[in-house]
């Protein structure tokens, strides 16, 4: 199973699944070396799924025991969100499988919002910290503001009943964030460049709060007009544009 110490020998996907299927793969991939190099992945917990174009139902995401900085766009596994792993490579005696936690939040989120290409969800420091505030995340700088209408989902125990499907989409609802209590920050968007804009921006919003912790805060009226102006969506796309310029320059890295 290793070409080379240290480094998984997986068949390349390409050509064995369809152009759409292998873009989004590439992107999946780049976001997870993204999420690491920004320091913002727990190890191998955590999870970030793709729903994969013309495939009802069906997402990809990440092996559980791979580290973010191995995941290449065909390691990647494939399930539905009823639980049933469509493809996935051949780990060898490594067993690699699907998270239950990740796939009990990814699923849900999928499931119920078809206009949703991508779920993100680590334990980055910054938002972890913002977590387990009573406060929440308050408006206090100007890009703060993007997420004045952020959810809150309160802490249950580890994600692996579906019986809480309900409550985490009910806290979600037609946002994209989500600060799951005590626990950490989810982040969805309409492709996989617009849900890890959203995730960056909010884990820098994050930092600023716990390092600033007796800020002034913004005015309702202000944080309202600047929430309105920060809204359209294709901010977070061009913020994955210029992080995947700056730190993923060689696409082969992840294909």
């Amino acid at each position: 199973m290793q070409k080379k110490a240290g480094v998984l020998d997986i068949p390349s996907m390409q050509g064995r699944c369809s152009e759409p299927e292998w873009q989004a793969r590439v992107d999946l991939a780049a976001c997870y070396r993204l999420v690491e190099i920004y320091g913002m992945a727990d190890m191998m917990a955590n999870h970030i799924s793709c729903r994969v174009p013309d495939e009802e139902g069906a997402f990809l995401i990440n092996p559980y025991g791979m580290m973010y900085e191995e995941i290449t766009a065909s390691c990647l596994i494939k399930v539905d969100v009823a639980g049933n792993v469509l493809s996935s490579p051949d780990f060898g005696g490594l067993n690699y499988g699907v998270n239950k936690a990740g796939y009990v939040i990814h699923s849900a989120v999928h499931a119920a919002r078809p206009e949703i290409g991508c779920v993100i969800h680590t334990h980055s420091w910054a938002s972890m910290a913002v977590s387990a505030l009573e406060c929440g995340l308050l408006p206090i700088t100007q890009t703060a503001m993007r997420f004045l209408k952020i959810g809150y989902h309160d802490y249950q125990g580890v994600v692996l009943d579906t019986k809480e499907q309900e409550s985490l989409l009910r806290d979600l609802g037609d946002g994209e964030a989500l600060i799951l209590r005590n626990h950490g920050l989810l982040t969805v968007g309409r492709s996989v460049e617009e849900s890890v804009g959203w995730f960056v921006m909010a884990e820098r919003v994050a930092e600023v709060h716990v390092k600033a912790p007796n800020a002034q805060p913004i005015s309702d009226e202000a944080a309202a007009a600047a929430a309105s102006t920060l809204a359209p969506h294709p901010v977070g796309w061009r913020m994955f544009q210029w992080l995947q310029r700056s730190l993923v320059p060689d696409r082969s890295v992840v294909d």
